[in-house]
């Protein structure tokens, strides 16, 4: 059996066999659509995939009194990797994420989200390549609150030495291994001091080890009005959990949405892909659901297994099926249904 190191560090850092085991979870809404599609594509490829199929969302709730049972979790810790459709979070009745839950229960630390321009897609800019590297286990999204007295509530953002330079190594590895020039890091230290001033020297540190990469850093209001005026400056871009969950959807905003951009959350041990965009209920059933966010993070995977080729062959035909445009689907101002698009990606690949 051939045994596959995984080249990106936007993968488990252990080693996965073919075939590959992945825990495959479709989700809500529009999920099982967008994940099907996906898996036919990728297995299109040719490359051997073994796909544990795993429910969780809405309508698990009245079987096991949760979104995210506990043998979900399991068989993501066994395979070491998922792709992960999108996942509705209940309203009321006390359900928190499922995507922070995951985040938290599998220690994924860093959340991997490159936006770039498609050929095709009709947007304000042109000529956006950007990756967003988030850091994932703390800051306010650590749910650390109360109220000091009626009408006062007090938030605490947690900011730590071990988490800052974690997720700054692994934005520089990133760099590193694309081959990109540059990395900023975005915060805003000129007001939190001590929280965003420890996070910027643990960035200044970790860039001592990178000397070939250009390091800088931006205050993130500042930021915000140079990605919606000059968004081709910048390349990989780190920050804390709070600043990574507004840029990483404004980022995607200037290449045409959630439904086209991928996205990775990355532990030391365990990696899921996943679409970011929500279940889109209103269009569940109907075949219409554009799949490129999850094919997208499906080509992440197949890079962070090793599988550069694949990944390469699948990206090209996507983007022939974009530069071509007459396989949109009605999210981006075509009438191609689901399996129409999947058709002219696969045949694209041929």
């Amino acid at each position: 059996m051939t045994t596959i190191t995984p080249t990106e560090p936007s993968a488990p850092t252990s080693e996965v066999k073919l075939p590959y085991t992945v825990t495959l979870i479709p989700g809500d809404g529009i999920g099982p659509e967008v994940t099907n599609a996906t898996v036919e594509i990728l297995e299109a490829t040719g490359i051997p995939f073994v796909w544990d199929l795993q429910e969780a969302g809405a309508d698990v709730i009245p079987l096991y009194g949760t979104p995210l049972p506990d043998q979900v979790v399991n068989a993501i810790v066994k395979s070491r990797i998922a792709l992960k459709g999108p996942i509705a979070t209940p309203v009321g009745g006390g359900f928190t994420s499922v995507n922070v839950t995951l985040r938290q229960r599998l220690g994924l630390y860093a959340n991997v989200r490159p936006a770039r321009s498609l050929p095709g897609v009709k947007t304000p800019f042109s000529g956006v390549d950007i990756v967003v590297v988030r850091e994932n286990s703390e800051d306010l999204y650590s749910g650390i609150e109360h109220v000091v007295v009626p009408g006062v509530v007090e938030s605490l953002k947690i900011i730590t030495e071990k988490a800052s330079s974690r997720i700054a190594r692994h934005a520089f590895d990133y760099a590193r291994l694309h081959e990109r020039k540059k990395v900023v890091a975005v915060h805003k230290a000129n007001i939190m001091k001590l929280s965003d001033g420890l996070f910027l020297e643990c960035c200044k540190r970790a860039a001592r080890d990178y000397p070939e990469i250009e390091y800088s850093e931006m205050i993130v209001d500042n930021c915000c009005m140079q990605l919606v005026t000059k968004p081709q400056q910048f390349d990989v871009m780190v920050m804390e959990n709070l600043y990574g969950d507004i840029i990483s959807d404004l980022a995607s905003g200037l290449v045409g949405g959630l439904g086209v951009t991928g996205s990775a959350n990355i532990g030391d041990d365990v990696a899921v892909y996943e679409a970011v965009h929500g279940s889109a209920p209103d269009i569940a059933g109907k075949g219409v659901a554009n799949p490129t966010a999850l094919v997208m993070s499906g080509i992440m995977m197949l890079r962070s297994l090793g599988e550069m080729e694949a990944g390469m062959r699948v990206e090209k035909a996507l983007y022939k099926v974009f530069t071509n445009g007459k396989h949109f689907t009605r999210d981006l101002g075509g009438t191609a249904t689901t399996a129409e698009f999947v058709k002219a990606v696969i045949a694209a690949m041929e």
